[in-house]
């Protein structure tokens, strides 16, 4: 399957099939949801995909892996990662044996994909290595505009638009922060063992609730009222981010919409999960249930098929 991905997208080079396939692999393990969703993109899209997510998690790597390493060596470790990437897409100069950079590499040559994006991804990236807390709303944009809302930028010239990219880009920058922010209220257990709140401070505060609270909810595997409170009114912020980010489906390319649409649904459906279960996140993970999601892909498959046929893309 994935041969005919690579040969679908043009890619010849042995090493960089090599490469590609290693990002895949990262995108399969780890990124089950978005994986799925990614099965309903052309062949020929895949591959970059992949190789945007597989970079993406060896930064993440670097930052949460439980092990001995401390911040000094993270903070080298990432600083290696962003050198050699800048070598290699800016000053066009190979270094190292590393498939991740070379299938990101060759995507971002091939698509066009601005280093500034990168440069913005891995500053936020920095930030999680001293940055544990987010005084306000305000604080936590900047560090998600590096960290989600590029995300969604580096996937547009993948996707492909209908409209100008600047037009599709504020869309595009608000699915990826939806994302995100779905992903602080689902794992906001796990953050909280890492040291992290991904909650702005003084919203949490307007409803009582600061790290001795949040402390105590993970300790008795309960939510605090205060912390119900506040996690309504978080929920609810998120739910309007998925509904500026919608319109910004129909200005992709047909054949890039029903993988967009069913990524969208998905993870939307995990605040339907968190509501569903009143808010206990200190109880369980909140997920969407394999039958559904595979209901969901198989809607989406349908359409993106339509879409090839109609726009005589296999």
């Amino acid at each position: 399957m994935i041969g005919s991905e690579l040969d679908a997208a043009g890619v010849r080079d042995v090493n960089l099939r090599r490469a590609y396939r290693e990002c895949r692999k990262l995108n399969a393990h780890h990124g089950k949801t978005f994986f799925l969703a990614t099965r309903l993109l052309t062949p020929a899209q895949r591959p970059a995909v992949h190789a945007l997510y597989g970079f993406a998690r060896r930064a993440d790597d670097v930052l949460d892996g439980f092990d001995d390493r401390t911040v000094a060596d993270r903070a080298d470790e990432l600083q290696g990662l962003a050198t050699a990437l800048f070598t290699r897409l800016v000053e066009k100069r190979h270094c190292g044996d590393d498939p991740v950079l070379d299938a990101v590499v060759d995507t971002a040559s091939h698509y066009r994909i601005d280093w500034q994006l990168f440069d913005d991804f891995l500053a936020s990236m920095r930030m999680d290595l001293a940055v544990t807390d987010y005084p306000d709303r305000a604080a936590l944009d900047r560090y998600m505009y590096g960290s989600a809302e590029v995300i969604g930028l580096q996937m547009l010239p993948v996707l492909g638009t209908v409209v100008p990219r600047e037009e599709a880009a504020p869309y595009a920058a608000a699915l990826g922060k939806a994302f995100q922010l779905t992903n602080f209220l689902r794992d906001i257990d796990e953050d909280l063992s890492r040291g992290r709140v991904y909650l702005p401070a003084d919203e949490l505060a307007a409803h009582g609730v600061d790290r001795e609270v949040l402390s105590w909810c993970q300790r008795n595997r309960r939510t605090d009222p205060r912390l119900r409170a506040a996690l309504v009114e978080q929920h609810a912020l998120t739910r309007r981010v998925y509904q500026q980010a919608e319109p910004g489906v129909a200005m992709l390319h047909p054949r890039s919409r029903p993988c967009v649409a069913a990524a969208l649904t998905l993870y939307s459906e995990i605040l339907d999960r968190i509501e569903e279960m009143d808010f206990a996140v200190f109880a369980q993970r909140a997920t969407v249930p394999t039958g559904r999601r595979l209901r969901v892909a198989s809607v989406g498959l349908a359409r993106a098929l339509t879409a090839r046929l109609r726009h005589r893309e296999a």
